[in-house]
């Protein structure tokens, strides 16, 4: 399992990009958000700018925005792994996914919680992951959804045929969470990490839950 940290929920971002930067985290995770496709944080792109200046790191970029041209043109500069836009946006999504590849970065496509997955079976031999949504976008510090273990399995097995497809879960996601999460390839974590003082003990935290989880039973309930 590969960890993507957020630094979503804190206010200090240069401090905590340069702490994620001294941990083995494996992408630095950035939201960006316009305030029109979802409420929530809105951190200024000026700032975003500078983040891939900050790390070493490669960047997970979420565009959580009603018109994602414009930020994938300006993110595909920035050492972006691959750039996520939403599924819900429906409109010209499959022109936005080729952008994003005409760079050669990989793309993905983001659900929400409420969106029907088969949804996606279009778009599967167009994307290289899938970024299932365990809250609702936009706020950081939210409550892990308990049915995203069923989406993930139900995308797995979607995905049979799409074996290059990356799985990628965001929210919610602590020590407790991740052992319902444990299929995916990706986990994205913000609070849990941002909001400790050793972040690396908390990243080797999520790493140990999943090391020591096998199989693909559905929990039966959550812990607290």
């Amino acid at each position: 399992m590969k960890i993507s940290a957020s630094f979503l929920a804190e206010k200090k971002i240069e401090k905590a990009i340069y702490k994620l930067d001294h941990t083995d985290a494996d992408y630095i995770h950035v939201d960006v958000v316009d305030g029109k496709f979802v409420d929530g944080k809105k951190i200024p792109l000026r700032k975003l700018k500078k983040i891939y200046k900050l790390t070493s790191k490669r960047l997970d970029v979420h565009l959580m925005v009603k018109k994602p041209k414009k930020y994938i043109k300006k993110f595909v500069t920035m050492n972006a792994e691959r750039i996520i836009i939403h599924l819900e946006l429906k409109k010209d999504l499959e022109k936005n996914l080729e952008l994003i590849h005409k760079f050669g970065i990989k793309n993905g496509l983001a659900i929400n919680p409420n969106t029907d997955i088969s949804y996606l079976e279009p778009y599967l031999d167009k994307i290289d992951s899938i970024l299932v949504m365990s809250v609702m976008p936009g706020y950081g510090g939210q409550k892990f959804i308990e049915n995203t273990t069923t989406r993930l399995i139900e995308i797995k097995k979607m995905l049979l045929q799409h074996p290059n497809i990356e799985i990628m879960v965001d929210g919610g996601i602590n020590e407790d969470t991740i052992e319902f999460v444990k299929i995916a390839d990706i986990v994205v974590s913000g609070s849990y990490i941002t909001k400790s003082k050793n972040y690396q003990d908390q990243i080797d935290k999520l790493r140990q839950k999943k090391k020591n989880r096998d199989h693909l039973d559905i929990p039966k309930r959550m812990e607290s």
